[in-house]
């Protein structure tokens, strides 16, 4: 698999999406075999079983429990040489499935609707690729499964149990299904490519009465309106215009009746940013502003504020190489340059760490069916994009051990 000719590059590569596509049929199987069976974050254990399995009957070398239901392949080098990771999310989302197909979530609540069960299966492919093209004559190639993406920090938690350790990862790729984009695009964004994604609670007290007496009372409804209109001037009015910020409320719970002044609101929100030192100064002027419009009232409150997930900020060498894969693979994607997004993502925990690219792969076929958004209860994708997943995150191993990146501080 290490070559030094270009030109030989470029044939391997080039062979890599006819390869993919061949796989057809066992991707699509796959792929909604999981559908149907979702698991939301660290109780991956089925899904964790079947990658388990498949990664040792190719002969990889297999770790399961790593960041709890974690499964980590390894193909190991005849050679030392450098080590890529390639990584896929297995949770599912706590929402409903409202699509009527022979796949659709057999369980109640949860559901594969951001696309994860497609990047497991389009991993679980690649290590059946790459793997049936030999054990490379030096360097390794690492097949990551996390659990938890979805606001748990699954990334975190396998970094502790040491994941880019053993042998060490000098660079990572992954990527994130896009409705928006259709079958056969892929799309990147140099430097920060999605924002960081913290959480909070609030608890707005106030002092219940009779709703036909509210000056006896403080009410905490009331307060929780004016609060909540206040936040969005911190993005508005005491942020730079030309930085990006968003606070958004995304679920409220208070009072018990219609004649009674509700004693308690609780409510619970995110904020996200596209600058680390932004996002730094963001809990002291949400707490500014709420203890501001609290005390005026004489309420109280109490703020529970969560960092999350930092920024994604992509490797730009790393951009580049990907870009050059696509390239070389002739009849492969087609790539373009992108704005970054306002969504959250827990691959910058692994971008923090090694230089990384993280990249958006086209899923949409221009039907509605395959054009609800990321999240959404009738979300879906055109299977046919399955192999393109395949072959660009094959393409990146193969590209990468063939020639690997000097990497400079950036």
């Amino acid at each position: 698999m290490n070559h030094s000719d270009p030109q030989g590059i470029q044939v391997r590569l080039s062979q890599l999406l006819p390869a993919a596509q061949s796989m057809q049929e066992k991707l699509t199987t796959w792929r909604r075999d999981l559908h149907r069976h979702p698991e939301i974050g660290y109780e991956e254990v089925r899904t964790s079983a079947i990658v388990a399995e498949h990664l040792q009957s190719l002969g990889l070398e297999v770790q399961t429990g790593i960041g709890k239901t974690g499964v980590v392949g390894l193909l190991r080098g005849i050679e030392p040489g450098p080590t890529i990771a390639l990584r896929a999310d297995m949770d599912a989302l706590p929402i409903q499935d409202a699509k009527d197909t022979s796949y659709a979530s057999q369980t109640a609540g949860k559901a594969h609707l951001c696309g994860h069960d497609a990047h497991t299966t389009m991993l679980m492919g690649a290590a059946q690729l790459l793997s049936s093209l030999g054990i490379p004559a030096s360097g390794n190639i690492k097949f990551v499964f996390q659990p938890a993406e979805e606001g748990l920090a699954g990334a975190d938690t396998m970094i502790k149990d040491g994941v880019l350790e053993h042998p060490h990862v000098d660079a990572m790729t992954g990527l994130h299904v896009y409705p928006s984009l259709q079958i056969g695009e892929v799309s990147v964004c140099k430097g920060v490519a999605f924002a960081s994604a913290d959480f909070f609670t609030l608890r707005i007290i106030g002092k219940g009465g009779h709703g036909a007496r509210p000056h006896e009372g403080i009410d905490a409804i009331a307060v929780s309106a004016q609060v909540i209109s206040a936040l969005q001037h911190v993005t508005s009015r005491m942020i730079d215009p030309l930085e990006t910020a968003v606070v958004s409320i995304g679920q409220i719970r208070g009072g018990t009746m219609a004649a009674s002044i509700a004693s308690e609101v609780e409510m619970v929100g995110t904020v996200r940013t596209l600058s680390a030192d932004i996002r730094q100064q963001m809990p002291t002027k949400i707490k500014q502003v709420i203890e501001g419009i609290v005390g005026s009232f004489g309420a109280d409150y109490e703020l529970d504020y969560h960092m999350n997930y930092p920024v994604v900020k992509n490797d730009n060498q790393m951009v580049d190489f990907l870009t050059a894969t696509c390239d070389l693979m002739a009849e492969g994607p087609e790539w373009q340059y992108t704005r970054p997004s306002t969504g959250g993502e827990d691959f910058a925990f692994y971008a923090e760490q090694v230089p990384a690219v993280f990249f958006r792969l086209g899923t949409s076929n221009g039907q509605p069916e395959t054009s609800y958004p990321l999240h959404h209860p009738m979300f879906d994708l055109d299977e046919s994009a399955l192999p393109y997943g395949v072959a660009m995150l094959s393409a990146m191993a193969l590209h990468y051990l063939d020639q690997p990146i000097r990497h400079t501080h950036q």
